[in-house]
């Protein structure tokens, strides 16, 4: 791989009750436990809003520049990732990814190309598939 771009991150503290930061300082964000996990909540963030936030964006990205590859004009689209944790069958947990492209405006078999496509050019799909479920949809 030609590496075009590294980001860094640090998590210091109590893990999902501590605080992570990249070594830029754009981000600076304290953690905390969601309810259900048996946490506080609260106004703190989680690594899996973290990483529904990141592939989201990215996948956005990605559709964006699979309509200018096939040279079709997009309207205001958006996606929407869903990041599920849950355990596993040897007792540790696992992620689980909801993504819905909404591409309104376009026939559903050309969105659904679009979307298909996207999901080749996407790092955080090429990283996850084949490692944990991702339900990809395609709304119009």
């Amino acid at each position: 791989m030609q590496v075009l771009y590294t980001a860094e991150a640090i998590a210091v503290g109590e893990g999902r009750n501590g605080e992570v930061r990249t070594s830029d300082g754009v981000i600076d964000e304290q953690l905390s436990m969601p309810k259900e996990l048996g946490g506080p909540g609260g106004d703190k963030t989680n690594p899996e809003q973290l990483f529904a936030a990141g592939y989201a964006a990215c996948f956005h990205s990605a559709l964006k520049a699979a309509a200018r590859q096939a040279k079709v004009k997009l309207g205001e689209t958006t996606v929407t990732v869903k990041v599920d944790l849950g355990r596993n069958g040897d007792g540790g947990f696992q992620l689980a990814v909801e993504l819905v492209a909404h591409l309104p405006g376009l026939e559903r078999a050309e969105a659904e190309r679009l979307t298909a496509a996207a999901d080749l050019l996407c790092p955080y799909s090429n990283a996850t598939r084949g490692n944990i479920e991702v339900a990809l949809t395609t709304t119009v």
